[in-house]
Order: structure tokens, then sequence, then C-alpha cells
């Protein structure tokens, strides 16, 4: 894949005005790209300027360094995380989140409702609670949600009356029945009770709502998902090391003397294999609109030759060596020299706004070339 990408890129970059022809290669290339990302067309940038949700920042720093690369394939679960917004418009401990962009392959692994805790209001008398009892439900009835069967009780539990932040509640199975039935989203429903489980009005504490509160606390959907798409079988590292590899000769090898372009293309193909940079700019392919993070990131490439004899240096296989033995002792016809490839491959991940300006952290395999061997 990883090849693919580079040679979609290189015909991507903009160039001095050509004919149709160039252009329409152009506007293919991006096609192409754009399914390698698992899109079929760019989403819009967001009418507005619009802050993506700190949680999903700091996810992101988490789990990619500023180039986008993963520094744990393990940290994430599946390879897609999505973040919605409340569409209530304000409306007390009731919220729904419009699910219409989770594609019908996606798995659903863990969904979560994230709510602020306000600063609690001041109570009145020498009675006061230090905990009170939150419970999640998901409507099943939205004009009756306290009647009988009206609603369903997803999580409980026990939340302090001091102080503000984060409170984060498990909803997963409510989200899978959303996606399977797009009808059956009445939204969901949140109550605060004493710790007896006698309803407390009004409540000491209350949660952020979408139109009365700050961009930065409104309350979120974030759904853990994994669309299926998988890599390449190749050595991933927990971490991995993308300083530019050092060229390092094979054994009882010399470089001559050259000059001259002829000469300098001689060099090149004398040059053992190994990494060179290959710098990837959203912006310069027209994607930094709807993009977050990173900018841009470095694929790197595989470059150079595999001559025989093949030193462990090359990290040739064993099918390179034999085919490289065969080559140079010419046993068999048609056999060419093992080539320059990728023998590491690493993830890179994506920050960015989806058709509907909600904001998606994806993972995409085989993205750049952790190191480079002969095969």
């Amino acid at each position: 894949m990883l090849g693919t990408v580079l040679l979609l890129l290189a015909l991507a970059k903009p160039a001095c005005p050509s004919p149709a022809g160039v252009a329409s290669r152009r506007a293919e290339a991006l096609k192409k790209l754009l399914e390698v990302f698992g899109m079929e067309d760019p989403p819009p940038p967001p009418a507005h300027f619009k802050q993506p949700p700190q949680y999903m920042v700091d996810l992101f720093n988490t789990v990619a360094n500023a180039d986008g690369v993963t520094k744990n394939p393990d940290i994430l679960e599946g390879n897609t995380v999505r973040s919605f917004l409340d569409k209530t418009h304000g409306e007390k401990m009731r919220f729904l989140f419009v699910l219409s962009s989770v594609a019908k392959n996606e798995k659903i692994l863990t969904a979560e409702l994230h709510l602020f805790r306000l600063w609690p209001r001041a109570t009145d008398g020498p009675k006061r609670h230090h905990f009170c009892q939150v419970s999640v439900y998901q409507v099943l009835e939205k004009q009756e949600p306290d009647a009988p069967g009206g609603k369903k009780l997803l999580a409980a539990r026990l939340v302090s009356l001091q102080g503000s932040g984060w409170e984060v509640f498990a909803i997963t199975q409510a989200v899978r029945d959303w996606t399977e039935d797009e009808s059956s989203n009445q939204g969901l429903l949140v109550t605060v009770q004493s710790l007896g489980g006698s309803p407390l009005d009004p409540p000491p504490l209350q949660f952020a709502s979408s139109g009365d509160h700050h961009e930065s606390k409104k309350p979120m959907l974030v759904l853990f998902t994994d669309d299926g798409r998988r890599g390449a079988s190749l050595p991933v590292p927990s971490f991995p090391d993308l300083q530019p590899q050092a060229p390092i000769l094979p054994a009882k090898m010399s470089v001559p003397k050259v000059s001259g372009p002829r000469s300098t293309r001689s060099l090149d193909r004398l040059q053992p294999c190994q990494r060179h940079p290959l710098s990837v700019d959203f912006e310069e392919i027209g994607w930094s609109g709807w993009i977050i993070s990173p900018r841009g990131y470095n694929a790197y490439h595989c470059k150079g030759s595999c001559p025989f004899p093949l030193g462990e240096n090359m990290r040739p296989t064993n099918h390179a060596t034999v085919q490289s033995i065969i080559n140079a002792l010419k046993l068999s016809e048609g056999v060419s020299s093992p080539c320059c490839v990728p023998d590491k491959l690493y993830s890179i991940n994506l920050l960015y706004f989806d058709d509907d300006e909600n904001v998606v952290l994806k993972q995409y395999d085989d993205m750049v070339a952790g190191s480079c061997g002969c095969h």
C-alpha cells in the first residue's frame, strides 16, 4: 500500500500549468489517495471556525507524536474514535446525539457519555449531602420517559458534590441499538437522586448543557470503533524509531570516484538500500481545511541497491539471500537482484472533521516506512 501512496502523492503534487490530461490524472490520483484514507470525497471544512473537543486533542497527543505516527499500537481500542456533541440545544438532563456518520461496517466497541459536572449549588440548612446518585437512562418513549417501560437504566453510580470536572458513563449497549435501528434513538435521560434514591429538587448537582455553557464543557458522546481495516503483517515495534538510517556499505565494497550526470546516476545505483525522507504536506494537496492534526508527516521511502553478497545490515530475508545468489551466479535466466523495500511499517493517526463537523481520530496502518531491507 505504501508504494501506491508514494506514487499517488507524486502525481498529486501541484505543478506548472499543464494540459487537461495532467489535471485529470491529478484528480484521479487524489481520489485514489482518499480511498487509502477510507473516504469517497474529502469532508468540507467547517463553515465557521470550530474548536475541537479538548478530550480528542489530548487523546491524539497521547496516541501519536507530532507527525501523527503512532507511539504505541495498543493505546487505542479499535482504529477509530468518534466524538459527537449534544443536539438538544440545552434541554436540562436530556441529551441527543446524531450518529448518522457512523459507517455500517464499523463495530461499536465502547461508547462513553462525557458530562461536565458544574460546581454544586449552595444548600440551605444544616443538612448537606456529600454524594448523590447519578443515573443514565436510554429513553424508549420520548414523550413519556417516566412511564412504565419508558426508559432503560444504562449506568448508575455515586458522584461527589465537591468540586467540578468530567464524569464518564459507559452506554455501549444503547449506542449499538441506535446504530442497528436509527429510529430507536430517542436520546438519554440523566437523573440525580439522594443516597436513599429519592429525587432531589432542586438537584444539588448539575451538568453543563449544550446551549448554556462554554464549548469546552458541552456534553459529548465518544465512540471507540473498528472498521475492520488491517495492514500488512510486517513486524511493528512498540515505539517507532524514526531517525534516518545511516548508509552502511556492504563488506568489501568500495565506491569509485565519479563525475558528471551519468556517473551520478551510477553512484545512485551503487548506494546501499536505505531509507530516505518523503514529506507529505496536507496543505499542499488541499486537505488542510478538514484535517486538524497533523499538518503533514514524513512517509519515508526506500531506495538503493541490494548487491551480492547481502550482509546482515541489508536486513535480507532468506528468500532474498537465495535470490541474490541465483542472480549473482546466473544459475537461472530472468532472475533479478532483490529489491529495496520497507521491512517495517508504522501507522499514522489523523484528527479531522467529518462531513457532519464531528471530530474523528482515525488510525491508518502501513503509512510510514520504519526501516528498509532487501526482499
